[in-house]
């Protein structure tokens, strides 16, 4: 009978309707994926399990409707922890310990500092200890440190400097910071003792003889030592460094910092020309304390914070999962899916590693609906039913024919 064959119908077509309505609603919604309605023919069973030529199908049936997780559009924004994933993969959010998988990369920070979606789970992935060193062990919920970035104490000042061979040996003795005609010039660095405070290092280059240079250290104003020759350079006759360097300065510190201040003061690549004084380079490798003011997240899913003092941090990494079968997912709304025996275990890593894909910081990714292609889609899956509603008007025309007869 062509009734149940056209009812069969008339249900594939309004589940094809009622799949392209759902794509076509969520055209606008980050990270969305559209699905695709899947049918079959069905034929009875034969007593005989033998086959017949002369079998008609009794209708057609939806065998699964499946998502397709093809690549979205990246959209920039403006929020700086809004992040998207350019390839495979999934963010995986907790709920309590509860785990799901999302592709909506939209994020901010709760009032504990945790990563959170719209709906306040939380993104997992590597921690930092304080010297920013990942733990790449098992993922966990990812939280943003406001304290503030330790200081670094001052260990070692480069120096690159010329001195220049034509000057002449001061006339005016003893060395003397308070008088400039007892040395020949001077340089000054910022230092940092183990609380952040600031000194300011500065050195005297006093011409002892023709290829030799003493060298003199005050700390914020004061004479080290009595004062005291910190070191001697001493230069070839191509004006090259041969030796004196480096060495050790002691900063007395009052700040209640660890003192002295044990700095080494280094001048390889100093030379001494027949040109003027210059100060070619001068580095320290110390730092104050500093408060964060901002962060971003690298391809690799690392999320390194900004400070106050010029300083970066690693704060730690989101990670990414993957399934040997994504359609095997089980949908749970709100832009996230669980884990299902049919989509396999995931495969947790970094950003980047293998089939997993690369972020993209201020940036969101765009539903995969082709708006236009859904709407050719509706109007394939009306025809269909208005095709099938006909072999039923057909049907009930034909069955009235026999009621007729006389």
């Amino acid at each position: 009978m062509g009734f149940q064959q056209g009812l069969s119908g008339l249900n594939a077509a309004s589940k094809d309707l009622e799949v392209i309505g759902n794509n076509v609603a969520n055209s606008s919604t980050v990270g969305f994926k559209q699905s695709q309605a899947q049918f079959a023919d069905v034929y009875a069973s034969s007593l005989t399990g033998a086959g017949s030529s002369l079998q008609v199908g009794i209708g057609t049936k939806v065998t699964n409707v499946a998502q397709q997780f093809t690549q979205g559009n990246i959209t920039s924004s403006n929020n700086p922890l809004d992040i998207a994933i350019n390839g495979g993969g999934f963010f995986r959010l907790s709920n309590n310990g509860t785990i799901s998988y999302s592709r909506n990369g939209q994020f901010q920070l709760d009032k504990n500092g945790f990563i959170t979606n719209s709906d306040g789970l939380h993104v997992t992935g590597y921690t930092a200890n304080s010297s920013g060193v990942l733990s790449t062990g098992a993922p966990t919920d990812i939280s943003i440190s406001t304290a503030d970035l330790p200081p670094k104490i001052t260990s070692k000042v480069g120096a690159v400097l010329n001195l220049n061979s034509g000057e002449a040996v001061p006339t005016t003795t003893p060395f003397n910071i308070a008088d400039p005609t007892t040395y020949n010039q001077a340089t000054s660095v910022s230092v940092y003792d183990s609380l952040g405070n600031s000194h300011i290092l500065q050195t005297f280059y006093v011409k002892t003889a023709s290829n030799t240079w003493d060298v003199y250290a005050s700390a914020d104003g004061t004479a080290i030592g009595a004062p005291t020759v910190q070191g001697t350079l001493a230069f070839d006759s191509a004006g090259a460094l041969s030796s004196g360097s480096p060495f050790s300065v002691a900063v007395p510190v009052t700040t209640g910092a660890a003192t002295p201040l044990s700095v080494s003061v280094d001048y390889t690549g100093t030379t001494q020309f027949g040109s003027t004084f210059s100060v070619n380079a001068l580095t320290q490798d110390g730092y104050t304390s500093g408060k964060l003011t901002g962060f971003n997240t690298g391809s690799d899913g690392v999320i390194t914070g900004r400070y106050t003092n010029g300083q970066s941090a690693t704060l730690g990494q989101v990670v990414l999962a993957n399934f040997a079968d994504p359609n095997g997912l089980q949908p749970l709304g709100n832009n996230t899916w669980a884990e299902t025996a049919a989509s396999g275990t995931p495969l947790v890593g970094s950003p980047g590693s293998g089939p997993l894909g690369v972020l993209q910081s201020s940036a969101t990714e765009d539903s995969n609906v082709d708006l236009t292609a859904e709407l050719v889609n509706m109007i394939t899956a009306q025809r269909n039913y208005q095709a099938n509603a006909q072999t039923i008007k057909t049907e009930d025309q034909v069955m009235q024919t026999l009621v007729n007869l006389r």
